[in-house]
């Protein structure tokens, strides 16, 4: 579930791919343009990006949060420290962010910010877990 959406996500952000199929008309709570009185309106809209975002973070937080073989209190412990490295090192990166990018690529910097925390937080978790020899050979 995971790399499909990953692959649907990277081809629609960065080669503008559309699947036909996936428009429909959506509820846009947010008008397109800031003064724009219709608040609350039915509009066509292509979904293949929601779809491939929506996927991308539930299969990463499926994988996430996903019980290990042996679940423990390590686990747990490297789940928690994973959570915070992750969370630190993302809200850093964006810091840097604001203070080096501007304008339009800011705005993608932030689409991508969405993601970065899961992806981070997994990085970490099973990074850990791995470099564990007792853990990964025992519960593999």
């Amino acid at each position: 579930m995971f790399a499909p959406f990953l692959a649907l996500g990277i081809a629609a952000l960065f080669f503008d791919v559309e699947i036909s199929w996936l428009r429909t008309t959506v509820l846009s709570i947010i008008p397109d343009q800031l003064f724009n009185q219709q608040w609350f309106e039915l509009k066509q809209a292509n979904t293949t990006i929601t779809v491939a975002g929506v996927g991308f973070i539930a299969a990463c937080l499926l994988i996430g949060f996903s019980a290990e073989k042996q679940e423990d209190e390590y686990v747990a412990r490297v789940r928690l420290q994973s959570l915070q490295w992750a969370v630190l090192v993302n809200y850093i990166l964006l810091i840097v962010c604001f203070l080096v990018i501007y304008d339009v690529a800011f705005l993608q910097i932030m689409i991508y910010n969405m993601f970065t925390v899961l992806l981070f937080y997994l990085f970490r978790f099973h990074f850990v877990l791995y470099l564990q020899p007792n853990f990964s050979k025992t519960h593999a």
